[in-house]
């Protein structure tokens, strides 16, 4: 499967969404992060990477090995 070969980031959530539009806030929400400093660990596919770039000034984000 194509997937195995997929990397990982490791997502986490530094900034409030409280004066984010809902489009914003159901982005982060679709990441698996909920409260300040939450984190996540996704896939890096071209979906997870789309929504990361979307949501790039709330989070910060480093890769997994």
């Amino acid at each position: 499967m194509a997937n195995e070969n997929v990397g990982k980031i490791k997502i986490t959530l530094k900034k409030s969404v409280i004066c984010s539009n809902s489009d914003v806030r159901e982005t982060v929400k679709s990441l698996g992060l909920g409260k300040l400093q939450s984190s996540a660990i996704q896939a890096k596919t071209p979906d997870i990477l789309g929504k990361v770039r979307r949501v790039q000034h709330l989070i910060a984000v480093e890769e997994v090995k």
